[in-house]
């Protein structure tokens, strides 16, 4: 039979308030000894750290920025006259001559208009000729009756004459000879009003022709401007260089509409480049023009000078031109990545260490100094 034991529970019960107690004593102890622990020191990689020594000699005071090679001159092709892309015979990257045709428009409106040109000078000329015709046609009849009046002039004169001497004579009648005497001063007159006339029509007719002659040449030269905007739908480079690109902002097609005075083409001189840095506006301050600068196409080093210096910031960081000296690498293009270091100025005999990132003069910062042992590095104020 089953036999109580209510001695053997409690010391069960016991031993459990016991171990409770102890878990509770130690996590207890643990926490408290935790507590009074400082924050674990952070752990970096060696290899991970960027580190210099203080050292004396000549220190290079010197900025550094990023940019780009560009051309230093750029040639823009544009059209004068509006088109249509017919075709595009040459691709960015292509070496041209100035005789390299870039492209061809097209322009229906101005191949009529050169046509309407064309007969209206036709029709300009025609007319210049039926008034020359006219006008030829006039002079000699006026000829003709100039000729009729000297003749009779000249007939009067002679009976005039006559008549005078008989008079004198005591012939005739001193009034039939003044009859005669006055007719021939008014055929005189006649004669004389004629020539006078005839010389005023020369006058008029040349002046008429003048006239059309100026619009006939004033026509033929808006013709021939008409004629060298079509001559220029073929678009040649004009210098020789590489083509940069074909259009503006972005790449012409074939059918594409082109307005007047629109962009076609961009021509770079390849061996004449400089290098456009964007140099933070607070290390700017000391860069001025004529100092010595060092570009980096990462395919070479290539001395300069600074050349021009934006007085506007942008984007926190300001344009500074360097003109390159010397033959560039190979690989040197336009809108090739650099980076440039320009020379601000060399101070002998100073202590100095490479700049940390993000430091600027004059101002507060921190440096992390490295223990004897190396395994250490203690934050020192600067």
């Amino acid at each position: 039979m089953d036999v109580a034991r209510p001695d053997i529970a409690r010391k069960k019960k016991r031993k459990r308030l016991a171990l409770l107690f102890i878990v509770i004593l130690g996590i207890a102890g643990i926490t408290f000894a935790l507590a009074r622990l400082g924050p674990a020191l952070p752990r970096v990689d060696a290899a991970a750290i960027w580190t210099n020594q203080v050292q004396r000699g000549e220190l290079l005071v010197e900025v550094r920025g990023n940019g780009s090679l560009v051309p230093e001159q750029l040639q823009f092709v544009q059209t004068e006259v509006g088109g249509t892309v017919q075709k595009i015979h040459v691709l960015p990257g292509a070496l041209v001559e100035p005789e390299t045709i870039l492209l061809e428009l097209s322009n229906v409106d101005l191949k009529q208009d050169i046509f309407d040109r064309e007969w209206a000078i036709k029709a300009l000329e025609a007319g210049k000729v039926q008034i020359e015709v006219r006008q030829e046609g006039d002079r000699l009849n006026k000829e003709l009756s100039v000729a009729k009046f000297k003749a009779d002039y000249e007939y009067a004169a002679l009976e005039a004459e006559a008549y005078r001497a008989l008079e004198a004579d005591g012939l005739i009648a001193a009034l039939e000879a003044k009859r005669f005497i006055l007719k021939a001063e008014d055929l005189v007159v006649h004669y004389t009003n004629e020539l006078k006339s005839m010389a005023m029509d020369q006058r008029s007719t040349e002046a008429e022709l003048a006239v059309k002659e100026a619009d006939l040449m004033k026509m033929r030269a808006a013709l021939n401007l008409k004629k060298q905007q079509f001559t220029n739908l073929t678009v040649w480079a004009g210098i020789k260089g590489v083509l940069q690109e074909i259009g503006d902002r972005s790449k012409l097609e074939v059918g594409q509409r082109m307005p007047p005075s629109a962009t076609l083409a961009k021509i770079v001189l390849p061996d004449q480049l400089k290098a456009q840095l964007q140099i933070p506006e607070t290390l700017v301050k000391d860069v001025v023009i004529g100092q010595k600068a060092s570009i980096d196409t990462r395919n070479g080093l290539i001395p300069g000078t600074v050349s021009r210096v934006d007085p506007a910031v942008n984007n926190g960081t300001v344009t500074v031109d360097v003109r390159l000296q010397g033959a560039l690498p190979l690989g040197a293009r336009p809108d090739l990545s650099v980076d440039g270091t320009v020379e601000i100025a060399r101070l002998a005999d100073a202590l100095f260490v490479a700049r940390p990132v993000k430091a600027v003069p004059d101002a507060e910062g921190s440096v992390f100094r490295i223990s004897a042992d190396g395994r250490k590095a203690v934050r020192v104020p600067v």
